[in-house]
Formats: structure tokens, sequence, C-alpha cells
């Protein structure tokens, strides 16, 4: 298993209106985009011109859900995909090649969220996840069995528990990540919380404070937060397009 494997690469919005998912995120966080030149049109996201992700419209090419789509790096992407299915996995898209790019597959794991995978066709291109500024700095699944969801992707991608913190009522949230590095966490829905298996990506701004503001003034909605947590703040939010997105800021240094 290379250093690669494992490690949260790219992030595509797939949205009914694309155009306006690029009005609201580029005035909320402050992305830029640049078309990519390939055979089919695609938006890149990109902050301070380099790409981080890309904007779908919704259809059958990707997946109808709209959502935010992360995509995790493997040296293989059949075998990982073949893996997955052996471990309950659903292969919703692919193994597909993007040409002159890579080669990727959509996956839905045994309880329902859906995440992808990829292998660049760039042999030595290496990933570093060091988040700053307007890039994406965790990655929160929400689950019905957080332990078993934790033991599927360790499996699978060879994450290992970073820790956790307990919640009372609402149970365990556990951390992961790769080594030492944190990607993440995981915890249980409940009765408290009816919304559907699935991932949540959190974006690094300045000011989570001013950027919530920014989210409502573009039409967007403020779920929960801002709220303290350790080493900063975050807030869950829906876009327009009501596509589930996070704000992450960390604590001013003294």
């Amino acid at each position: 298993m290379s250093d690669n494997h494992g490690q949260f690469i790219w992030y595509d919005l797939i949205t009914p209106d694309p155009e306006a998912a690029v009005k609201f995120y580029s005035r909320v966080v402050g992305w830029g985009t640049q078309q990519w030149e390939g055979a089919e049109p695609y938006t890149m996201w990109t902050n301070d011109g380099v790409p981080l992700g890309g904007v779908v419209e919704t259809g059958p090419s990707m997946s109808e859900n709209k959502q935010w789509l992360a995509y995790v790096a493997v040296d293989d992407v059949d075998e990982t995909a073949s893996k997955a299915q052996s471990l309950g996995a659903t292969i919703v898209g692919g193994p597909n090649d993007i040409p002159n790019s890579g080669r990727y597959a959509i996956i839905e794991d045994p309880q329902g969220a859906t995440i992808a995978i990829y292998k660049s066709a760039t042999p030595d291109l290496s990933y570093e996840f060091n988040p700053v500024s307007k890039k994406f700095s965790w990655h929160e699944l929400a689950t019905t069995d957080h332990k078993k969801a934790f033991d599927f992707y360790s499996a699978l991608f060879g994450w290992n528990r970073n820790g956790e913190m307990d919640m009372g009522p609402q149970g365990i949230y556990q951390m992961y990540g790769k080594g030492e590095v944190m990607y993440g966490g995981m915890y249980d829905t409940g009765p408290g919380m009816p919304m559907p298996n699935s991932w949540c990506c959190y974006v690094m701004v300045d000011s989570v404070d001013e950027a919530v503001e920014r989210v409502k003034e573009a039409g967007g909605e403020i779920l929960n937060g801002p709220m303290d947590v350790p080493g900063g703040s975050v807030s869950q939010c829906m876009d327009p397009q009501r596509v589930l997105f996070a704000l992450h800021s960390k604590k001013a240094q003294a």
C-alpha cells in the first residue's frame, strides 16, 4: 500500500444548477474556476489557481444524488472496487477511465453513503493532506453504525483510529486518519437526527463567523453553528440547491 492510498484528493459538487453553484461558492469561500480541456465540458474549482475539485450537473454519468462527492486515492481502482464489493459495498459508477487523467469508480458503502476512488494516470503524482484556507479540511461520516463503517473503510483504505470524543447521549465521535494525520470523524445517527447516511465535507475559511454571513447573504441556510470545537469553530450549512457542506476555521493564535 503506497503513501497515497487512502488520501482524500478531489471533490466534485454534483448539483442541479452548476452556474448558480459557482456563484454561491465563489462568494462564500472565494474559489476561482477553470475549464478542463477534456472531451467533456467540466468546470474545476481552484484555490489560487490550483484545481481542487469540480462541479458537475446531476445526471446518470456521475450520480443522481446532489452532493459533495469526495475522491480517495487508491493504488488500483479495479482491485479496490472489487474489494469494496466483497466487503458489502455497491459500485454505482465505473470503474471508468478519464482520458489523459486517470481512472475512477463511485462506491456506495454497506450503509448507503457514497464516496469515490481515483488513480491518477501520472505515476509520479503524490498527494499531501495539508489543509489551509479555501481547502477541504475535514470529512465527516454520518451513519447508522460508525463501528462497522470504520471497519469497512479501514480495510479498504488503511485508515486508523486517531482518537474519539464522547458526545453523551449522541454517542461516540470516532476520529480517523492515516498515521498521525487526521482526516475526519464518524458518528451514529439516531432518532433525533433523521438524516441519510452520508459524507459531509468541511471547507477551511479564515473566519466561520464571517463565512456564515456570506452563506445567508448568498441564499444558503445555516443548519448548525457556528460552534466551538477543539482548535477552532465549525458550522454545517446547505447551499441554495440544498447540498450539505460545512465550514471550518482554526482558532486564532495568541
